[in-house]
């Protein structure tokens, strides 16, 4: 695995401990993690979403994925983009996530 592959790994592993307040589930199990891109040096840009525009967990969510991913060893910064193209949609969680709702 390359270097900027295991770092993404630890990094999506990390961000299990992100939990979205309103559904009680962490944001990678969700779906709301769209892409982890690392860059040589270890700068790194997350693109997420929240479960719709507008929900009120959403400055919650993205500063807990900026602190979690910069906690990572071997990321020097972060970028976290919130997007919502594509909608998240609830087809879009983990199968065992989505059968707890």
């Amino acid at each position: 695995m390359s270097d900027a592959k295991d770092l993404a790994a630890r990094i999506e592993d990390r961000l299990r401990s992100v939990i979205d307040p309103e559904l009680g589930e962490n944001v990678v199990d969700l779906g709301l993690i769209y892409a982890i891109a690392v860059a040589p040096g270890g700068a790194v840009r997350v693109t997420m979403t929240t479960t719709m525009n507008g929900c009120p967990a959403t400055e919650f969510l993205r500063d807990g994925v900026e602190a979690c991913v910069l906690a990572v060893e071997g990321v020097t910064s972060v970028i976290v983009d919130l997007v919502y193209d594509p909608p998240w949609t609830p087809d879009m969680m983990v199968a065992e996530t989505a059968a707890r709702f």
